[in-house]
C-alpha cells in the first residue's frame, strides 16, 4: 500500500475554483521542486528526514512549518473519523501532490463516501482515478525548470491560473494552444495577492473570454 508524506490535514471550506464554498478536508502533502516565486506554502518544498514527526505532532501543529509524517491511505481515512470531520469532499494539495501515486488514497476515500479533488501544477503525471476532480494550476517558466505536461492539461476538469500581468494571460493562451484542454474543462483566473490591478485584469479577461474568476474566498474570510 502506498504511503504519503503529510504536512498537515485540516477541515475548512474550499476557497477556490468550482468547489468554492464546499466544506472540505485538506490533505497537504510534502515536497515540491517547481519553485513558484509567489508560493504561500514554501514550507512544503523539502522532504528532509530530520523534519519527520509523529502523527500526533502533525495534527497538533499550530503554525506553518516543514515537518511531516508518513501515513497510508487507511491511516488517513481513519484519522478523518478520529477527528470527527464532517466534510465529505477531500482536497489533496501540497506541495506538489502528483509527485505521489494518488490512486490508493483516492480509491480508499471514494470507498468511504468521500469525493476527491487534486490541486496540481501540471508538471508531474497525474495518477488518480477518473472520478477525481483535477484542478491544474499550470506553473509556466518557474525556476525549477519543469514543463507543464500536455497529459495533465488534457486531464484537467478545471484550469486555475494565477495572474498579475497580461503576460500571464498570454502564457496561458499559448499553453492551451499547444496542450489542449477538454471541451468541458473550466478556466479560472486568480489574481495574485488580490492586488487591484491583477483583479481588474482578471475580471476584464474573464468577461472578454467567457472564463471564470477565482478570488480565494478563504483569504477574504481570514481562514485557512
Amino acid at each position: 500500500m502506498s504511503s504519503y508524506k503529510v504536512n498537515e490535514i485540516f477541515e475548512t471550506i474550499q476557497g477556490e475554483g468550482q468547489y468554492t464554498g464546499t466544506a472540505s478536508v485538506f490533505v497537504r502533502l510534502q515536497g515540491c521542486p517547481v519553485g513558484c516565486s509567489w508560493c504561500d506554502t514554501k514550507q512544503t518544498w523539502e522532504q528532509l528526514p530530520e523534519d519527520k514527526r509523529s502523527l500526533e505532532q502533525i495534527i497538533n501543529k499550530r503554525k506553518d512549518d516543514p515537518t511531516w509524517c508518513e501515513l497510508t491511505s487507511l491511516e488517513i481515512v481513519a484519522l478523518f473519523k478520529q477527528q470527527g470531520y464532517q466534510a465529505k469532499h477531500v482536497v489533496i494539495t501540497g506541495g506538489e501532490p502528483c509527485m505521489f501515486d494518488l490512486n490508493s488514497l483516492c480509491l480508499e476515500l471514494h470507498q468511504n463516501g468521500y469525493s476527491t479533488q487534486i490541486e496540481t501544477s501540471g508538471t508531474f503525471e497525474i495518477k488518480a482515478p477518473k472520478e477525481t476532480w483535477v484542478t491544474v494550476s499550470p506553473k509556466i517558466n518557474m525556476k525549477g525548470g519543469y514543463d507543464v505536461l500536455a497529459s495533465c492539461m488534457g486531464r484537467a476538469n478545471e484550469v486555475k491560473h494565477p495572474i498579475a500581468r497580461q503576460t500571464h494571460v498570454d502564457e496561458l493562451e499559448q499553453l492551451i494552444a499547444s496542450a489542449p484542454i477538454s471541451e468541458d474543462a473550466l478556466i479560472y483566473l486568480q489574481p495574485i495577492s488580490q492586488k487591484t490591478s491583477a483583479t481588474k485584469l482578471a475580471i476584464d479577461t474573464c468577461k472578454a473570454k467567457n472564463w471564470r474568476l477565482s478570488v480565494q474566498v478563504h483569504k477574504y474570510l481570514g481562514i485557512s
